[in-house]
């Protein structure tokens, strides 16, 4: 039988990693993504790596009730290209991505399906299912994608140590399909009937007093992985202002430049609640930059306050 070698794509991390080394922030938003010639980049990669054909493309990502959107259905009508779905829970988070992640490489290794694994994720959930695809005689290779310092990014390090080898995404397949997400054109204010987009004096007075939402996550999600900073470690609020304040600074930056003038009244009518894919961004931007795993309730209060402030200063 013929070898092969296949790719299994998480989505959230592809993304969230390439907007960090383009944009300085995880937001996903903030960037656009050309993406059958980076999923075309990755196959070659992977096959020149090992010296096999490809046999398939996994991709992993989550859509509101495990449907499609239309980009995501274009993604899946590529050639050799598997869309598996989880689902967005009402907590705007992805649910059953990871899972599946795991089940394929699992249920691949036991049916022989390649000889050669390649993961892009550096996700810790994903250590079990990689040593039990070993078990069956599976190599698994994780694909990490560069940051801006050529360094691979938010690789678990139970991962690393399961993994039997770590590659890192060529950085021209990065800086050449992934680029920053255009200046969103505003319209230019005329005398007459007042604007439908907030000045920066209004966004100022809207987030004057700043409570931070009920809810509490970790900073990292499963699909960005895990630093070795231990949970407990407790850092004060005083001696991180300025990572906070960059970190904020970047995300509202990133914010502003992408969002729609409908998108910036939405968020702005939706305070003092982040929408979910931009308090994600700044709590695993802080995280990283700070090194923790879980940030204390402290940190991120402070977090969302600081980047309220630098949504109304924009």
């Amino acid at each position: 039988m013929r070898s092969n070698c296949a790719l299994y794509i998480d989505v959230g991390y592809l993304l969230a990693s390439a907007a960090v080394r383009v944009t300085g922030t995880s937001l996903r938003a903030g960037i656009q993504v050309e993406f059958p010639k980076l999923i075309d980049d990755l196959v070659r990669q992977a096959e020149e790596l090992s010296g096999l054909p490809v046999l398939r493309v996994h991709w992993y990502d989550a859509a509101k009730n495990a449907v499609p959107d239309w980009g995501q259905g274009l993604i899946g009508e590529l050639p050799k290209v598997k869309l598996r779905l989880g689902r967005i829970g009402l907590d705007g988070q992805q649910k059953g991505v990871d899972l599946r992640i795991g089940l394929d490489l699992v249920t691949h290794a036991r049916n022989h399906v390649a000889d050669i694994f390649y993961v892009v994720s550096g996700d810790d959930d994903l250590t079990e299912a990689v040593e039990e695809a070993q078990v069956q005689g599976v190599q698994v290779v994780i694909l990490a994608v560069p940051n801006a310092s050529g360094v691979p990014h938010a690789v678990s390090r139970h991962l690393l140590r399961a993994a039997d080898q770590l590659e890192v995404v060529d950085e021209t397949a990065i800086d050449r399909n992934v680029s920053r997400k255009a200046v969103t054109p505003r319209p230019v204010d005329k005398p007459g009937p007042k604007s439908a987009v907030p000045s920066p004096a209004e966004i100022a007075a809207r987030v004057q007093q700043v409570a931070p939402p009920p809810t509490s996550v970790l900073a990292y999600s499963s699909s960005t992985g895990s630093k070795s900073v231990p949970s407990s470690a407790y850092i004060e609020v005083e001696g991180a202002s300025d990572q906070i304040d960059a970190v904020a600074k970047k995300v509202a930056d990133s914010v502003r430049r992408s969002a729609t003038d409908s998108d910036l009244r939405d968020i702005i009518a939706g305070r003092p609640a982040i929408p979910s894919d931009v308090d994600r961004a700044l709590l695993l931007d802080l995280s990283d930059t700070l090194e923790v795993y879980d940030l204390e309730d402290p940190l991120r209060f402070k977090l969302r306050e600081r980047f309220w402030a630098y949504l109304a200063d924009g």
